[in-house]
């Protein structure tokens, strides 16, 4: 379980990306973290594994504190939180087995690490990742040889390399189509309820967060402003949330995506059989 309280982080110009954010994550739990540019939802991924240092506040883990720890005992903690990026954050001339034991690093010596010869466990639970996100056909390709969709669920089964106590998803579909995205979305849905393990996804698609998370976070100017099913995300509440809009006829957008979808996979499906 992942407890923040009171989460603050000023900056030295003054600038407040985070105020007093308190939040619980349960066992299993999935999280969207939705709000506008400049809400502090990054910041608040990165003050949990301390990517980015909080001025003030408290972070813990299965009962254990992260804020405060130093480099030794931080490096040992991150361990047990694996980080999923908008941009991937493969190393591209590395194959995809490479890049998905990279997430062993912090378990092996330097010279493992170095020649890349990691133990045999490492591996068959490398192969294990890879057939659970659909990648065992593409384990010795380069990764810059990979689509989007392919990339991410590569970074995904990296981060589930570590073993992770905690999952922290930064905008991972933003860089990806709309049925690519949901594919993504439902697989990490997915493997969470698998194995248990709590998420906090920053995430700017609302009819996507809606659709997939189990609880939604609202953030305005390093607040939070909601906190709660999915359903409650009134249009009242995302005005709350993002200032004045018609989230009436951006939920019929996504509806109407989400329509021209399914028709295309029917269309694809009466060609091939």
């Amino acid at each position: 379980m992942l407890t923040v309280t009171d989460l603050t982080k000023t900056y030295k110009t003054g600038d407040k990306a985070l105020a007093e954010v308190s939040l619980t994550v349960p066992k299993g739990q999935v999280v969207g973290l939705i709000g506008p540019s400049g809400a502090g939802k990054s910041t608040l991924i990165r003050c949990i594994n301390r990517l980015v240092e909080p001025t003030s506040g408290k972070i813990a883990l299965s009962g254990a504190e992260l804020t405060g720890l130093g480099p030794r005992a931080l490096r040992r903690e991150r361990r047990r939180i694996g980080m999923i990026f908008q941009e991937y954050a493969l190393v591209e001339r590395l194959t995809v087995m490479e890049n998905v034991l990279s997430g062993r690093l912090g378990y092996v010596s330097f010279w493992q690490s170095f020649t890349r010869r990691f133990p045999s466990a490492d591996i068959e639970r490398a192969y294990r990742l890879l057939d659970r996100v659909g990648l065992m056909e593409h384990a010795d390709k380069r990764a810059d040889a990979l689509s989007g969709g392919q990339r991410q669920r590569v970074g995904i089964a990296r981060a589930l390399s570590q073993e992770p106590e905690l999952l922290l998803v930064d905008e991972p579909t933003a860089s990806l189509d709309p049925k690519t995205s949901r594919q993504i979305m439902r697989l990490l849905i997915e493997i969470c309820a698998e194995r248990g393990l709590p998420a906090i996804v920053n995430i700017h698609d609302v009819p996507l967060a809606q659709q997939f998370m189990q609880r939604i976070i609202g953030l305005r100017a390093g607040r939070v402003v909601f906190d709660g099913p999915p359903e409650q995300l009134t249009e009242s509440v995302l005005t709350t949330i993002y200032g004045a809009e018609d989230w009436t006829a951006m939920r019929k957008d996504g509806e109407a995506d989400r329509v021209a979808e399914a028709e295309a996979v029917a269309r694809l499906a009466m060609i091939s059989a």
